[in-house]
């Protein structure tokens, strides 16, 4: 399995979770966004401690891929003060974004982060040109504009502030403007931009109809849940549009759904901006889509449509049933594979010398460190056999890397002694060598 791309529109995964992270970089995201333990609009989701989110940068950048963190809740004034140190090792790790909807966060990270790519939530509500310019001139980069804009609008927005334009493309959809809801916290005092939505719009209303002095109810519908959208048919149309990044919403929705709608939209970009041309996605990929979490059936969203009542929901929010044969097939895929690089060790091992081990990519023997060990030793009973060697030095378990036998040499006087201890210290240091080089190109 190959997690490896170089295109020029992200696709961009949404990670409640590790596992819906992982997932999604194998299956293809150029990044994923996620929240830490605050500040985020999502906060019944697992969500990352700080070592996690610190793995999770590491891991993305290996593999070449980007990490956004979440800011995007209202924040209080008292909880402002303890954003700099939340964000602080993040960002010294190479965090390569932060989505902000709080304009007090905005500023906040700009005075302390200067150099810290900000993103402007959809919560900001960016409606238009205006509002364009004047976050472009509060320190952000792209915008994830309001999602009831029309293709148009988004179009005319990013010629006229020159940002990045990051766009939902499936998922969810609010019936309001893109969660600045209120419904939620006064019904149930639980504020959707505080990271804690009830759904209220997925709960079912009885519509009354009054006819002269009686009131006549009706029976019980949902007339605010909206159909979740799904654009893989206009996706050649958007990507001539020139959005930068193209946004899969669901950090409450599991791994599978992660990595599973990743895939696909992966398959689709990858085949147009190879071929210059476009084919219909398939029946059978299209029907996976539905089966993936999507409630009762799918819209284009407002790229091309200004409300309507085929936009809801109207007779049931629930989510499709799951096919678990193609949800077991997704964890097997993405989840619980791993991919490796493959990688070539040459080792020397001389009496009087440190040892030393040179570890490269197999397939590009410019890249590569080479780690020094502990002195060799003559031995005063048992030595070392270049099997033993070879058997310690293979050894890379739960690592980014694997290796063929015939990848693996060794140059060795014809009887040494090295403490076990010190050959798996050697392997682990040429390890996390290579990746620093792969990482920061050191």
């Amino acid at each position: 399995m190959s997690v490896e791309n170089t295109k020029k529109v992200e696709l961009l995964a949404p990670a409640g979770n590790a596992e819906a992270f992982y997932g999604a970089i194998h299956a293809g995201a150029d990044a994923v966004y996620l929240a830490g333990n605050q500040y985020g609009a999502r906060a019944y989701a697992d969500n990352f401690s700080e070592e996690d989110l610190l793995k999770c940068i590491r891991y993305a950048h290996f593999w070449k891929r980007k990490v956004y963190l979440t800011v995007n809740t209202l924040v209080d004034e008292k909880e402002l003060h303890a954003l700099p140190s939340f964000l602080e090792k993040p960002v010294n790790a190479g965090l390569d974004g932060v989505i902000v909807q709080d304009l007090g966060v905005l500023r906040t990270i700009k005075t302390v982060f200067p150099t810290l790519p900000i993103h402007a939530s959809t919560q900001m509500n960016i409606t238009g040109p205006f509002g364009a310019k004047l976050i472009a001139k509060m320190g952000a980069v792209r915008i994830v504009p309001a999602r009831e804009l029309s293709l148009d609008e988004i179009i005319s927005m990013k010629k006229s502030s020159g940002l990045e334009i990051e766009c939902f493309i499936h998922g969810a959809m609010c019936y309001c403007y893109s969660g600045r809801c209120l419904l939620s916290s006064m019904l149930g005092g639980r504020s959707g931009n505080r990271g804690r939505c009830a759904q209220p719009c997925r709960l079912s209303y009885q519509i009354s109809e009054k006819i002269s002095t009686k009131t006549s109810k009706g029976k019980e519908l949902y007339p605010l849940s909206l159909k979740d959208m799904c654009t893989l048919q206009i996706l050649p149309e958007l990507i001539q549009s020139g959005i930068d990044s193209f946004k899969i919403e669901g950090r409450m929705k599991k791994a599978e759904y992660a990595a599973g709608v990743t895939a696909i939209y992966r398959k689709y970009i990858d085949f147009y901006e190879k071929n210059h041309k476009w084919t219909l996605p398939s029946s059978e990929d299209m029907e996976s889509l539905r089966t993936l979490y999507c409630r009762s059936d799918q819209s284009e969203g407002y790229y091309h449509k200004h409300n309507g009542k085929d936009m809801i929901t109207l007779d049931t929010p629930s989510y499709n049933g799951c096919n678990d044969v193609f949800l077991s097939q997704i964890r097997r895929q993405y989840i619980d594979t791993k991919p490796t690089k493959q990688i070539r060790m040459d080792a020397s091992f001389r009496i009087g010398k440190p040892a030393t081990l040179k570890i490269s990519l197999a397939h590009d023997r410019a890249v590569y460190f080479i780690a020094e060990g502990a002195i060799v030793e003559a031995p005063i009973n048992s030595p070392i056999t270049e099997q033993n060697l070879k058997s310690q030095l293979s050894k890379l378990g739960s690592t980014n890397f694997s290796i063929k036998e015939n990848d693996l040499t060794i140059e060795m006087d014809e009887k040494i002694y090295l403490p076990l201890k010190s050959i798996n210290e050697l392997r682990r240091d040429a390890v996390f060598g290579l990746e620093e080089v792969i990482i920061h190109g050191k």
